[in-house]
């Protein structure tokens, strides 16, 4: 198959913990992104996997027999690329929440997960019901998986399970298409619905401004220090573009405190673009839209182990500046299985900033604006909506969310 050198969509996964998310996205892109050691062990996905694909059709020019993502049509005959997507498999378990909420402030579209096996719908379902609402995101597919193990009746019931919950919703017209990922059986629908979604207006004109959704040394343990390469960093150009050879910047950038009792004091990164990669493919430009890895100069000490997450990627004193407190407009969401309880003095929040998540502490609590200081200091675009998560019962639950009041 020809390649589409750079991806076109964001495409999230979504939905309740074990529901099918990373073996539906193995089904489409052919790679495993429980990469993560821990993910591995626990058998179940901790941080944001992701990996890109090319859908084809096989068939005639004017006769589309069917959509793939294989390199050859089963006949043997070429794959004719339509188009590059690039998949975010967000975790989907409740603590890992504002992992999957930092995935989602860099997706233009979601496959919504629901397994058949477990009524419709649970805890996790309902909370990434309320993202979608919460974050403006309209392109949607309901991905109805392990159709296989119920039976055709059961399936039956559970696709107006579905149907009820999404109903009053910002994605209640929502195609749902059942699928056995594990079969390959029906992905290729879901494959002919995301090429008939609308690809996003891009803004290519402006500064460039990139969200660091992953950051890590590509070197390996013993690499002779005359062959190694510098520091990597992965993530969504949000607009903009940047080229090979670029002088950037990154903010916040490093961590200078020495004495623990007094607020972080960070410097910004300066460094040069030196590789831009769009999966295995190298690019001499990326513009706004899909996922790259931008190669860069810096000691890999400073990117290994995502250290350089929640960052942004910009040029030098172009990007927004560093902030340790925020004003926010909230927005209350609507859960009946929360207790309405106003903000506290000092309550701690878990916030998702752009691809990060950060501790916030209430200072300022009106009927909607919130005054929070921050346990890190961040840099944020305007446009960006942070996610709200408060504790109750010890655990994290979204409760709402924020843009910037200035």
């Amino acid at each position: 198959m020809e390649t589409i050198k750079q991806s076109q969509l964001n495409i999230g996964t979504l939905g309740h913990v074990d529901h099918g998310k990373t073996t539906l996205t193995y089904a489409i892109t052919h790679s495993w992104t429980d990469v993560h050691s821990e993910s591995i062990k626990r058998s179940m996905t901790i941080k944001l996997g992701y990996s890109d694909a090319t859908i084809g059709i096989c068939g005639e020019e004017n006769s589309i027999e069917s959509y793939t993502t294989d390199s050859k049509c089963k006949e043997g005959k070429p794959v004719r690329p339509v188009r590059r997507i690039s998949l975010l498999d967000a975790p989907g378990h409740e603590t890992l929440m504002a992992t999957a909420i930092a995935g989602s402030n860099i997706i233009d579209a979601a496959l919504f997960v629901i397994a058949a096996t477990e009524p419709c719908p649970m805890p996790q379902t309902k909370e990434h019901l309320m993202l979608i609402n919460a974050l403006g995101i309209e392109k949607v597919i309901v991905v109805q998986t392990k159709v296989d193990i119920v039976g055709k009746e059961q399936a039956e019931k559970h696709y107006a399970q579905i149907k009820n919950f999404i109903k009053g919703s910002r994605i209640a017209d929502a195609r749902i298409i059942p699928v056995m990922a594990n079969k390959n059986i029906n992905v290729d629908a879901v494959l002919e619905a995301i090429v008939k979604m609308e690809v996003p207006k891009r803004d290519i004109t402006s500064d460039p401004a990139m969200y660091v959704a992953r950051s890590f040394d590509v070197n390996r343990p013993g690499a002779k220090i005359a062959g190694l390469l510098g520091g990597v960093v992965g993530g969504s150009i949000i607009r903009g573009k940047l080229k090979v050879g670029d002088e950037i910047e990154i903010r916040p950038g490093i961590n200078r405190s020495k004495d623990k009792g007094k607020r972080e004091s960070y410097t910004p990164i300066l460094t040069t673009v030196e590789s831009l990669l769009a999966e295995k493919d190298r690019l001499d430009e990326a513009i706004a839209g899909g996922l790259i890895a931008v190669g860069t100069d810096l000691d890999p000490s400073f990117t290994k182990a995502d250290a350089l997450v929640g960052q942004m990627v910009g040029r030098a004193g172009k990007l927004p500046n560093v902030v340790n407190d925020i004003d926010i407009k909230y927005t209350s969401l609507e859960r009946n299985d929360l207790p309405k309880q106003a903000f506290r003095p000092n309550e701690p929040l878990l916030l998702g900033i752009g691809t990060g998540t950060n501790v916030g502490y209430v200072k300022v609590a009106k009927k909607n604006t919130l005054g929070i200081e921050l346990k890190h200091p961040a840099c944020i675009d305007k446009s960006t909506k942070v996610s709200i998560l408060r504790n109750f019962s010890q655990r994290w639950h979204l409760s709402g969310y924020g843009t910037l009041s200035q």
